[in-house]
C-alpha cells in the first residue's frame, strides 16, 4: 500500500504556475536600474529583493518606442497577463502623459507594453543581461511570486 502512495505522488498533476499570497499587502515596487535589483516594500519593510534584467540599451529614460530603454519615474501596476510569452507578466502604466509629450516630440510614438516579466522561451535563449525591449525581467520562478503578491494600482518607482 505505502508503495501505491509513494507511487502516485511521484506521478501527480504538474505544479501550477498560479501561487497564493497570504503575507502582508504589497504598497510599493521600487527599481534601481543602476543596481539591477527590484525591491518589493509593505510600508517601509522590504519583503522580497529581485535581481534583474532590463531593456536592451538600459541607460537612460525611454524616450520613445524602440529605444530599447526601461522608463523611469513613477507608475502603477495596472494588468496582469497569464499568457504571457514570458511565462506571466505585470503591467505598468507607462507611457503617462509626460511620456507621451516627449515622446512626441521627437515625432516618434512612447510606445507602450512594460511589464515586469518572466524569461519565457525566449528570455532563456537570450543567456544575456538587459535582453528585453525596455521590460524588467526576472526568472519564471520569481515571477510565479511577484504576480502573487501585487494588486492593481500598487505604485512602482524606477530610477536610474
Amino acid at each position: 500500500m505505502l508503495f501505491v502512495v509513494v507511487l502516485a505522488s511521484c506521478g501527480g498533476q504538474p505544479q501550477s504556475k498560479f501561487k497564493t499570497y497570504a503575507g502582508p499587502p504589497v504598497t510599493q515596487v521600487q527599481i534601481n536600474k543602476g543596481q539591477r535589483v527590484m525591491m518589493l516594500f509593505s510600508g517601509n519593510q522590504v519583503l522580497k529583493t529581485y535581481r534583474i534584467n532590463l531593456g536592451n540599451n538600459p541607460v537612460g529614460d525611454k524616450m520613445f518606442e524602440g529605444d530599447g530603454k526601461t522608463p523611469e519615474g513613477v507608475y502603477f501596476i495596472d494588468r496582469f497577463n497569464p499568457n504571457s510569452q514570458y511565462y506571466l507578466s505585470v503591467g505598468i502604466s507607462y507611457p503617462d502623459p509626460q511620456d507621451v509629450a516627449q515622446a512626441e516630440a521627437y515625432g516618434r510614438r512612447p510606445g507602450g507594453d512594460i511589464f515586469i516579466h518572466g524569461q519565457g522561451a525566449e528570455g532563456r535563449a537570450a543567456n544575456r543581461p538587459d535582453w528585453t525591449a525596455g521590460c524588467i525581467a526576472i526568472t519564471d520562478s520569481e515571477i510565479e511570486d511577484v504576480y502573487s503578491m501585487l494588486r492593481p494600482g500598487v505604485p512602482i518607482i524606477i530610477r536610474p
